[in-house]
């Protein structure tokens, strides 16, 4: 099992990522607005292949067009290494929209 980052270690991270927010404790969370409610669930979608492909999953919550993601480790306690990667593989798909766009 992964070790819960410090906060210092989480703040350091945290820098590096874009517009995610959090704590060690409560985890680490970002909105994103899409287009419209169609678009919004193509990235939820895209968001559940690397989230199993990694065995690592957030929590989604889908408002029309904005898709909250809320990551944590409940088996380590706190936000890992993995919660880290997990936010900056999903940072990239956000950035390559046209690849979940296109479906």
């Amino acid at each position: 099992m992964a070790d819960v980052l410090n906060p210092d270690a989480l703040e350091t991270s945290l820098n590096q990522l874009d517009g995610w927010a959090g704590t060690v404790d409560t985890g680490i969370t970002k909105t994103f607005e899409l287009e419209d409610f169609a678009e919004a669930m193509r990235f939820v979608n895209a968001v559940a292949g690397v989230a199993e492909e990694m065995n690592h999953h957030p929590d989604i919550h889908v408002s029309w067009n904005s898709v909250r993601l809320d990551i944590v480790s409940h088996a380590a306690g706190g936000v890992t290494e993995d919660c880290v990667e997990l936010a900056g593989r999903i940072d990239m798909l956000a950035g390559g929209a046209e690849d979940f766009r296109s479906h």
